[in-house]
């Protein structure tokens, strides 16, 4: 991969210089965990049927994702009833579901027939002590406990120490070793409940994980509170984390989570990184999280944005139409086919100029003479900015007849 592939990208050339690659070190497979079953739905107002979740765990199946987080089988039946269905569809991904430190909810887990667990602890020593009010011994007894009835029902164990970003490691680093040496852990959670990381403090962060324990995979799932999500994710993914925790367009607790869209097209495009996400199902992906979850995608969202392929000013739209025959890349950052886009397209405003309007004659096969063509431009902005906003095909067609008349 480089910086410039046709047909599918143009990022910058700075991003691929050896002086900067040369500071990365991402693993030679780099997996994802979709979290929308479970944390997704932690967003106020998210509430998702059984036929819903199949559905969504489906389409994140065909989209390659390596992982699936089905939801919390304690939580209620139903959430339990979905796992069991996800669990018998035969998919590709690897099935988990989010459990406590528990061992009733480890068979949970086990009755619903997947693949592993997300094993949860408070992974703060403030939010263990004030929070749970739990000692480190009753944690770590726990923990133990529950992650080796895992170990021994088959199940893999994801050790998931909330709040890591924010723990004093020496807590975090003993909290981990006692689970690591008396029970079980397959994998470790970097936990960044709050989303508080830098991207400079994650990598510091997985950096100390992965020199305490070398042969632990360590797994990303980074908050988005101060828009970071993405960058702070990439970050310990580039200092030797395996697997990026992601949900559909970012839906989750509070500010959401990475997003799945920006994250896969960041590390392909901008950071090379071969995701073996297939990113053309992102559009109709989002689009049905977004219809299940009733919770509308900002149109200039990163990615999946209704809006991010389209143009209403003037010298934009002018380099547009002069570019796309020749080589889309001029004019963007990424193709649209890639993440399953329609083609860019011409609106008009008051923002709008001679080629907006060409080719709105066009789409609506009429002309008009020089002469009223400045008149029809000067009619389009202010019609636009009278009403305040982008004009449709009924505004346009009457100020044409009008123009006309």
């Amino acid at each position: 991969m480089g910086y410039k592939e046709e047909g599918k990208w143009w990022v910058s050339p700075s991003n691929y210089a050896e002086e900067v690659t040369s500071k990365f070190n991402f693993p030679k497979k780099v997996e994802f965990i979709d979290t929308t079953l479970r944390d997704g739905e932690q967003q106020p107002g998210i509430i998702l049927t059984k036929e819903e979740k199949i559905e969504i765990a489906k389409r994140l199946d065909k989209a390659g994702i390596q992982r699936i987080e089905a939801g919390t089988p304690a939580v209620l039946k139903a959430d339990e009833e979905a796992i069991k269905e996800i669990t018998k569809l035969g998919l590709k991904a690897d099935i988990y579901c989010f459990v406590r430190n528990m061992k009733k909810d480890i068979d949970l887990a086990k009755e619903c027939g997947v693949d592993g667990v997300i094993a949860e602890i408070l992974g703060s020593e403030h939010l263990l002590n004030n929070g749970k009010r739990w000692t480190f011994e009753k944690a770590v007894s726990a923990c133990i406990e529950a992650t080796s009835y895992a170990h021994e029902q088959g199940l893999k164990v994801t050790f998931f120490p909330a709040d890591g970003s924010r723990a004093d490691i020496e807590f975090l680093l003993k909290l981990v070793g006692e689970v690591y040496r008396n029970g079980h852990i397959d994998s470790l959670a970097l936990v960044d409940t709050f989303g508080v990381f830098s991207p400079e403090g994650a990598a510091f962060r997985v950096g100390q994980l992965k020199a305490e324990f070398p042969d632990l995979p360590i797994e990303c799932h980074f908050h988005d509170d101060f828009g970071m999500a993405v960058s702070t994710t990439i970050a310990g993914l580039a200092a030797g984390a395996e697997v990026a925790h992601v949900t559909v367009a970012g839906v989750g607790e509070r500010a959401g989570g990475a997003p799945l869209e920006a994250t896969a097209l960041s590390l392909e495009a901008i950071y090379g990184v071969d995701t073996g996400i297939d990113m053309t199902q992102f559009k109709e992906l989002s689009e049905f999280v977004e219809k299940a979850t009733r919770t509308p995608i900002h149109p200039t969202r990163p990615v999946v944005g209704d809006k991010i392929f389209l143009w209403e000013t003037g010298l934009p739209s002018s380099l547009w139409m002069n570019v796309k025959d020749v080589n889309p890349l001029f004019m963007l950052p990424y193709h649209w086919s890639m993440t399953g886009h329609r083609m860019p397209e011409l609106l008009l405003s008051k923002k709008s100029g001679k080629d907006n309007v060409k080719v709105w004659l066009d789409k609506i096969d009429e002309t008009v003479t020089e002469e009223q063509f400045p008149e029809l431009l000067l009619a389009v902005k202010e019609l636009s900015l009278a009403e305040h906003r982008t004009l449709n095909e009924e505004d346009f067609r009457g100020l044409v007849e009008k123009i006309k008349a």
